[in-house]
């Protein structure tokens, strides 16, 4: 398998699927595309006609956007094993991935991940503190239902704390608090040795996206 993905320190939505085959211990090669570049676009076009990162190839097949990615893996490397086991597990693990797939424009827009970054403060709005405190009562409930299970969103590692990784980065760049279970979920992630791969690896990456570097 290839993974093409764009700046580590920056892509959020390279993140997922990277964690997903990185805690599974899957081979795969890393193709690390920098973002807001002149050829960014150009050197893109050779994988993907969508033009974004990621993108999956695996011999003749092309898979691209993060969720639809971490799916194929689930199914087709991991015998289904990126989705909890039960049913109502993996239907609520579905809903939560499908909401932050689709939703939280906020958090997007005025949070961006920036992982070199830290102490960072912006103003949290009536908009964003909604999506915030939205975001809390997501990890809160889920880690209350399912902590005898593990650690993770829903007792076993799911793509859903894959989709979720990238948000537990932002909030800890802007200093954004959390109610008690919210947060021990946030270090969780932020304590997983792949993550912390990758925070390694984005803090020495030389490109900086001004668009991004946000916050005082």
């Amino acid at each position: 398998m290839k993974l093409i993905i764009g700046n580590k320190n920056y892509s959020s939505w390279s993140m997922r699927p990277w964690l997903l085959l990185s805690h599974h211990g899957l081979p795969f090669e890393e193709v690390r595309i920098p973002l807001d570049q002149d050829d960014t676009h150009t050197t893109l076009a050779q994988y993907t006609e969508a033009g974004k990162v990621p993108v999956l190839q695996d011999g003749d097949l092309t898979v691209w956007d993060s969720l639809a990615i971490c799916e194929y893996i689930s199914e087709h490397y991991l015998e289904g094993r990126g989705w909890p086991g039960s049913v109502r597990a993996r239907a609520e693990a579905r809903s939560c991935s499908a909401e932050m797939h689709s939703g939280f424009p906020e958090i997007r827009g005025q949070l961006p991940m920036n992982c070199r970054a830290s102490q960072r403060h912006v103003p949290l709005g009536e908009d964003l503190a909604a999506e915030v405190a939205r975001m809390d009562r997501i990890w809160s409930r889920y880690r209350g239902i399912y902590a005898g299970a593990g650690p993770w969103l829903f007792g076993e590692f799911s793509i859903a704390d894959c989709m979720f990784a990238p948000v537990a980065s932002r909030f800890d760049t802007y200093g954004i608090n959390l109610s008690e279970t919210a947060s021990q979920y946030m270090q969780c992630l932020l304590s997983h040795e792949k993550v912390l791969e990758w925070f390694e690896q984005a803090r020495v990456e030389p490109e900086t996206i001004e668009m991004a570097e946000v916050g005082i």
